[in-house]
């Protein structure tokens, strides 16, 4: 493989509804397109950075800055032996995960495009339905609700509600009220300290399936501590950066979930590397999401056949967060909360030229 050319697209599109966390409302996402080239050969990647240094240290204007001076230039115009080759085209490069897997997985697509071949089929997997969960941001109790009526009748599987401090309790409450044994989780965004161990404990007697990183993005010694003190499961999302922190949780006993998001990662090598650690420790796995376009929603799609993936992961339907998605064809959930992974060579699903170019805001192209 030889990278010909490489083009950055700014774009933004519009939530069908606002999205909040425990530190963010946001009702657009703005993100990084990257288009890799081989001759008449494409790839796509997405970066999941965010216009804000708020879930990461990374935006879009630093991942730009890293892929247009650093990362494209080490690669472009070399015979480049596969995807992971990148990894040490970039060893100088110190972090800047977000920047580094958009272009690794437009690599990842464009050799899988080249060999004829899924996507999931280069990572060594097949392709199967794929169980969906949801993400739903925090509501009003009657909104909250209502978006779990409405997401369950949509077919997911599994319903994750946002959390943070002073709303935890009450919401859970509210919908084992409603909706019985549904499976749930909640996510607390890092909002929470050590010294709120004794109220997320208060959580325990709602059976919920894990709490996703109740604190600092960067800690995983008090994790640990909070994971003896709870009887409900850890699972860690921003403190697993890669296979070496992974392989510090187990060990530490921070989380007895983790949440892969390859975008976190520095792309899908690193996540693979992630999944075999977990998998071998006997620690179950689920794909996040990052409120991706269906570009980064198809590479999930591909990642999560991979055996360790046993949970329902948040890969909802592209109707779900955008109308019209930038991709065809869409990414839909059947009525028995299974994704069908895109079938045809690499992601299986291709940018639609017009709708990319009326979510534009900046494009530069680089070339050998």
């Amino acid at each position: 493989m030889r990278l010909t050319s490489v083009e950055l697209t700014l774009v933004r599109l519009p939530l069908v509804r606002p999205f909040e966390t425990s530190f963010a409302v946001v009702d657009a996402q703005e993100f990084i397109l990257v288009a890799a080239r081989d001759g008449d050969h494409v790839g796509w990647g997405e970066c999941v950075a965010d216009v804000d240094p708020y879930y990461s240290s990374e935006t879009n204007v630093t991942a730009w800055h890293i892929l247009s001076q650093y990362l494209i230039p080490a690669a472009l115009g070399r015979s480049i032996d596969g995807p992971r080759a990148l990894a040490v085209l970039w060893a100088r490069v110190r972090g800047h995960r977000m920047a580094k897997a958009a272009l690794e997985m437009a690599v990842w697509d464009l050799d899988a495009r080249i060999a004829g071949l899924p996507l999931c089929e280069r990572l060594g997997a097949r392709a199967r339905p794929i169980p969906a969960g949801v993400s739903i941001g925090i509501h009003p109790i009657d909104g909250l609700l209502a978006a779990v009526e409405r997401e369950l009748a949509d077919g997911y599987q599994r319903i994750k509600i946002k959390i943070k401090p002073g709303w935890d309790v009450e919401p859970v409450r509210a919908i084992r009220s409603r909706f019985g044994g549904v499976p749930l989780m909640v996510d607390a965004n890092a909002a929470y300290r050590a010294s709120d161990g004794p109220r997320l404990a208060q959580l325990d007697t709602f059976d919920l399936m894990m709490i996703e990183q109740p604190l600092d993005h960067d800690d995983l010694v008090e994790h640990a501590e909070l994971q003896k003190a709870v009887r409900t499961r850890i699972c860690l999302d921003e403190s697993i950066t890669g296979p070496k922190a992974a392989a510090d949780a187990i060990a530490l006993g921070a989380c007895r979930v983790i949440n892969i998001k390859p975008g976190r990662m520095g792309g899908i090598g690193p996540a693979m590397a992630v999944h075999d650690l977990a998998r071998a420790a006997g620690v179950p796995l689920w794909h996040g999401g990052m409120l991706e376009s269906g570009i980064g929603r198809a590479h999930n799609l591909h990642l999560s056949t991979l055996p360790g993936f046993v949970l329902p992961g948040d890969i909802a339907a592209s109707r779900r967060y955008f109308v019209p998605d930038l991709i065809e064809p869409p990414i839909d959930v059947s009525p028995g909360g299974t994704v069908a992974v895109p079938s045809g060579p690499g992601i299986g699903v291709t940018p639609v030229p017009d709708r990319v170019k009326a979510a534009t805001l900046r494009t530069e192209r680089f070339s050998a």
